[in-house]
C-alpha cells in the first residue's frame, strides 16, 4: 500500500500521550498475539428495546420511543505500525447535539488534542457519568498482521484489500449492536472513498435503516465525532501497550524504542523501524508488512535476501504420468503406487 504522508502538526496530534487512558476496549493479550478482535461496551437499559406486557412471553420488542443515532468512523488507516480501529457510537437522537456537541464538545478526533481525546474516553467509560448512562459504543481492532495477510494474499486467491476489510468491520459492528437489542434507526458513516457507492453497499446489508455516508461526517454529525474518539483512543492505547511491551523486552532502551505516531512520515517511526528490524523476520505484530515502508526496508536495508525455489520447472505433466512406471526400473511416482500396482497406458 502507498504510505500516507502527514504534516508535522498532524503527526503531533496523532501521537499518543504517554499516560493515555487505557479503555476496556484494549485487550493486551490479544494485541500481543497479533490477532484482531471486537469489543462492545455496556449498554444503558434506556437504549434497549422495551418489551410490552402482551408480547413479553414471545420476546417481541416495541418500537423505540425516539430515534437512535449510530455513528461510524475509523482511526489508523494509514500508519505502518499498530492496528486500524473501527468504532461505532450510539445514543438517543435528542442527546446528539445537547450532550455530545454542547456539553462535552466532541469533534473529529484529528482536531482534538491527545489529552482531550483521552479525557473524553475516560468519561465515557466511567460508571455514573452522563455519557456512560446515556450512550453505548463498540470497536473492531484490525491487527497489523491480519491487515497485511489479507493484502498480501496470492493473486490466485484474490487480495483482501483495506476497503473490503473496512466494509466487513463496519457491517459486523452495526450487526452486533442490533443483535444486542439496540433499536438503531439512523446510521451516519464517515468515508474516505466515494460516499454514494459505500452507502448503497450498506443499504443492501441494512435495508430497514436510514443510512447517510458522507465525507467529513466526523465533523458534521456528533455521533460520528464520538465514534471517531472511541476508535482513536483505542488505537492510541493499543499502540502504547505494544510500545511498552517492546520497550520492556529491550530492557528499557527508550531512545531506540520511541516510535512516535506509527505513521511513515513520522521520522521517529522510521528511525525506530530501522534500528529495531530483524534481518529475517523484520518486526513483531505491531507492523504492517504490506506497507511500502516495511517492504523497502526489508528489500534494501539490512534484510537478508531470500531466494525461493521456482514451483514450475517448465515441463508439462499429463494425468497419465502418475500411472505409468518410470524409466531405469525406478519406482513410479508415489501417487501411482499408493493404491496398488501402476496401470499401463493400455488400461485407458
Amino acid at each position: 500500500m502507498e504510505d500516507l504522508q502527514m504534516a508535522d502538526a498532524d503527526v503531533a496530534l496523532e501521537t499518543p500521550v504517554s499516560d493515555v487512558f487505557i479503555p476496556p476496549s484494549v485487550k493486551e493479550a490479544t494485541l500481543l498475539e497479533g490477532a484482531s478482535y471486537t469489543y462492545f461496551s455496556h449498554i444503558p437499559p434506556s437504549l434497549l428495546s422495551a418489551k410490552t406486557d402482551e408480547d413479553s412471553g414471545a420476546g417481541a420488542a416495541s418500537a423505540p420511543s425516539e430515534p437512535i443515532f449510530l455513528g461510524v468512523d475509523e482511526a489508523g488507516r494509514g500508519p505502518v505500525l499498530g492496528p486500524m480501529v473501527y468504532g461505532v457510537f450510539y445514543l438517543p437522537a435528542s442527546l446528539s447535539d445537547s450532550l455530545l456537541r454542547n456539553t462535552h464538545h466532541f469533534d473529529d478526533s484529528k482536531v482534538l488534542t491527545p489529552r482531550v481525546r483521552s479525557n473524553l474516553m475516560q468519561a465515557l467509560c466511567t460508571p455514573g457519568s452522563d455519557l456512560y448512562d446515556s450512550c453505548g459504543w463498540a470497536i473492531s481492532a484490525l491487527s497489523a498482521r491480519d491487515i497485511s495477510s489479507g493484502m498480501l494474499r496470492p493473486a490466485t486467491s484474490g487480495a483482501y484489500n483495506l476497503n473490503a476489510q473496512a466494509m466487513d468491520a463496519t457491517v459486523a459492528l452495526i450487526s452486533g449492536v442490533l443483535e444486542r437489542g439496540v433499536p438503531v434507526t439512523e446510521v451516519y458513516v464517515d468515508t474516505v472513498g466515494q460516499p454514494a457507492a459505500y452507502q448503497k453497499k450498506l443499504e443492501r446489508f441494512f435495508p430497514t435503516l436510514k443510512i447517510t455516508v458522507a465525507k467529513k461526517a466526523d465533523s458534521l454529525y456528533p455521533c460520528v465525532s464520538a465514534a471517531s474518539v472511541a476508535a482513536k483512543v483505542t488505537r492510541d492505547a493499543a499502540l502504547e501497550t505494544l510500545y511498552k511491551h517492546r520497550r520492556d523486552a529491550a530492557a528499557g532502551d527508550s531512545e531506540d524504542m520511541a516510535w512516535g505516531s506509527g505513521y511513515p512520515s513520522d521520522a521517529r517511526c522510521v528511525s525506530w523501524m530501522k534500528q529495531n528490524m530483524h534481518p529475517v523476520f523484520g518486526w513483531g505484530p505491531e507492523c504492517r508488512f504490506s506497507w511500502g515502508t516495511a517492504k523497502d526496508m526489508l528489500d534494501t536495508s539490512k534484510g537478508v535476501k531470500m531466494e525461493w525455489p521456482i514451483d514450475d520447472d517448465g515441463e508439462t505433466s499429463r494425468l497419465t504420468d502418475f500411472f505409468s512406471a518410470t524409466e531405469d526400473g525406478k519406482d513410479a511416482d508415489e501417487l501411482g503406487t499408493w493404491f496398488g500396482t501402476p496401470a499401463g497406458l493400455e488400461a485407458f
